[in-house]
């Protein structure tokens, strides 16, 4: 095992819809020429698990933000979290979420958007859509037979979603077996 801290990197907006291309083999050789190790990427959405020296969170995410910004040519965002960051996003998720009777994904904030600030800023459909405000995230779920009509997609017209980077929860709870294979 190398040393260092292990991170997760959530990239915000690549590869959706087509727009932002990055293939994670370019990403993942990106961060090895930064100097991280046991750089490893997870499905085509920039979720990318690496080993860095230890140092002020907000420090390393600004330079892998310059660094991956500047190799891609594109403004490129990223939520960046510790194992135990991401494992206590897990654990607090609400009671049943996840059931198969729901489209559930968990909402990840960058700095300086709040938790209060994202909540307030997201509808809700009665019904179908349920949230709850977790610690530096938001949980959010519709009922898939009901899916159509959610109004989880209204958050993208306003300028806190430029401060959200959204997983499946399923995406998330891999994320963190991957990280704990480790």
């Amino acid at each position: 095992m190398a040393s260092g801290v292990q991170y997760l990197a959530l990239l915000r907006g690549i590869n959706v819809g087509g727009n932002n291309p990055v293939k994670m083999s370019e990403l993942r050789e990106a961060l090895e020429e930064s100097g991280h190790q046991d750089v490893k990427t997870y499905i085509n959405s920039g979720n990318v698990i690496f080993r860095a020296p230890r140092q002020p969170r907000a420090q390393l995410a600004k330079s892998l933000e310059a660094k991956i910004s500047q190799a891609f040519g594109m403004e490129l965002k990223i939520v960046l979290l510790t194992h135990s960051q991401l494992k206590r996003v897990v654990d607090g998720g609400p009671r049943g979420f996840g059931a198969k009777t729901e489209r559930c994904d968990v909402i990840f904030l960058r700095s300086p958007l709040t938790v209060k600030q994202a909540v307030e800023a997201m509808e809700t459909k009665e019904g179908v859509d349920r949230l709850w405000p977790g610690t530096g995230v938001v949980y959010f779920s519709r009922l898939t037979e009901k899916a159509t009509s959610s109004r989880m997609g209204k958050v993208i017209g306003k300028p806190e979603y430029k401060s959200m980077t959204i997983r499946s929860w399923g995406t998330v709870t891999k994320l963190l077996a991957l990280m704990e294979a480790e």
